[in-house]
């Protein structure tokens, strides 16, 4: 399967909106159900030099998206926080895997980033699985993090650090 990892463009919004239309995105992540599509234009089309956003395409299709977000306290700088999601229906083609490395290529090639956080559903086991493949190491566990689905639900924060 070939994927092309590109930066996200203004005319992608309405592929995102739809991408995070998925159960399986939403639950994954900190989205609500039923996303508009001015709030993804307004993300699309938002950024600066501390938000970056990448999009996974295959035919023509966006099937994965990855923001990271560069920490702007003068003594975290060196810090980013990344967020991810795969299409419902593509998950387990190593879409994950490429999105992933394009991140940590730009935040600690390019970006002088040399610690990356995320934060991982405790229940998981793909996720959890993919970041720690990466070089990602579990650092905590926050009870109750997040309300989803009807109840609360742990995660787990996860970094990497540059060695």
């Amino acid at each position: 399967m070939e994927i092309v990892i590109r930066r996200s463009e203004p005319a992608d919004a309405a592929a995102l909106q739809a991408l995070y239309s998925g159960k399986a995105a939403y639950s994954g992540t900190l989205q609500l159900p039923f996303p508009s599509l001015p709030q993804w234009m307004a993300r699309v089309e938002g950024g600066d030099n501390t938000q970056f956003s990448l999009v996974a395409e295959h035919d023509g299709q966006i099937v994965g998206n990855a923001g990271l977000s560069v920490e702007q306290h003068p003594r975290r700088r060196h810090v980013a926080n990344i967020g991810m999601a795969v299409h419902d229906d593509h998950h387990g083609k190593g879409i994950g895997s490429q999105l992933l490395a394009a991140m940590i290529d730009l935040a600690e090639n390019w970006l002088a980033v040399t610690r990356i956080e995320l934060s991982v559903y405790t229940d998981n086991a793909a996720g959890v699985a993919l970041y720690e493949k990466h070089g990602f190491q579990i650092e905590g566990t926050a009870r109750h993090y997040a309300f989803r689905d009807g109840e609360y639900v742990d995660v787990y924060h996860m970094a990497r650090i540059k060695g």
